[in-house]
């Protein structure tokens, strides 16, 4: 066998072997896409890095941080975006806080809060 068919043959094994990047479930993913949504039309702050920044500025940061975390395989569902993505910074390890009507929280707090709200109500379960 030639060298060129030989290697085909390896990559193409490699291939095969190797898992799939796993992705969210579409009720995760409803659920990221309500969060970040919902973050942005809040009108709070939210600070990282030791600045605020508006709620707009501060969902495309997420959606950015997302992104980058899902081309990485690390986000599987919507606890491991809070956690990965709406915590801390990645640069210098700050926590995340949201601030709203003058109260300051960490934001997987206030983004625990909302999931927690829209499971009860089945806002982003997944349909049926």
């Amino acid at each position: 066998m030639r060298r060129s068919h030989l290697a085909c043959i390896t990559v193409a094994g490699l291939m095969i072997a190797m898992p799939a990047a796993a992705v969210p479930s579409p009720a995760s993913q409803r659920e990221i896409r309500h969060l970040l949504a919902h973050l942005e039309a809040s009108g709070c702050e939210f600070q990282r890095s030791g600045q605020w920044y508006d709620a707009r500025a501060a969902r495309a940061h997420l959606d950015t941080k997302y992104q980058y975390l899902l081309r990485r395989d690390m986000v599987q569902d919507t606890d491991d975006f809070i956690a990965n993505a709406a915590t801390s910074s990645s640069m210098d390890g700050g926590a995340y806080m949201v601030r709203c009507g003058g109260v300051v929280q960490p934001s997987s707090d206030w983004l625990r809060a909302e999931l927690a709200r829209i499971r009860k109500q089945g806002d982003a379960a997944p349909k049926k």
